[in-house]
């Protein structure tokens, strides 16, 4: 049976395990990796979470991502294709939605690396705007948690709100 979805507080040893991890992932990549970040809610400061690190490598092209498949595998990350987003190749060590890493490889001119950075920066700076965030997602979860297979509306529902932060930081950016 699929893991339920649960928010917890903020974890303080979240960015230790990203370093840690991350340098395990560039290490097997090699010089396919060409930046890599500390995404997702894990990577904001106080902000409760599923725990799990999102971490975001850049690839100069998405041909490069397809190259990095094996290595991962070897240091036991699974491929999961998801032709929707084309864009970018996900991978996950455990089982879905419960494994303690997510990675996500994308090229570094993508619009997926932009918007996940400019969303976590956001988050970063704007703790009040977090802090909705985290109410959002405990309501969500508390809706939906109780059954994995409905990952997919918890993940819709926050879809409003993500975008209207990022349109805020967009605006920001712009001053």
């Amino acid at each position: 049976m699929p893991e339920p979805i649960i928010i917890v507080n903020y974890n303080s040893e979240w960015p230790r395990k990203y370093e840690k991890t991350a340098a395990k992932i560039l290490g097997a990549i090699g010089d396919k990796g060409v930046a890599v970040e500390h995404i997702g809610s894990t990577a904001v400061p106080g902000l409760g979470a599923k725990p799990i690190i999102d971490i975001m490598v850049a690839v100069g092209l998405i041909s490069d991502a397809h190259e990095c498949i094996l290595p991962l595998r070897s240091i036991g990350y699974e491929y999961t294709p998801y032709p929707d987003f084309p864009q970018r190749l996900f991978f996950r060590d455990g089982s879905m939605g419960a494994g303690p890493h997510h990675l996500h490889v994308t090229e570094l001119t993508s619009s997926f690396w932009e918007e996940k950075l400019l969303f976590r920066d956001f988050l970063r700076a704007h703790a009040e705007v977090a802090h909705e965030y985290f109410i959002l997602k405990t309501q969500l979860a508390v809706r939906y948690g109780a059954d994995r297979e409905k990952y997919e509306p918890y993940t819709e529902a926050k879809t409003s709100f993500i975008e209207s932060v990022l349109a805020r930081a967009r605006v920001e950016n712009q001053s």
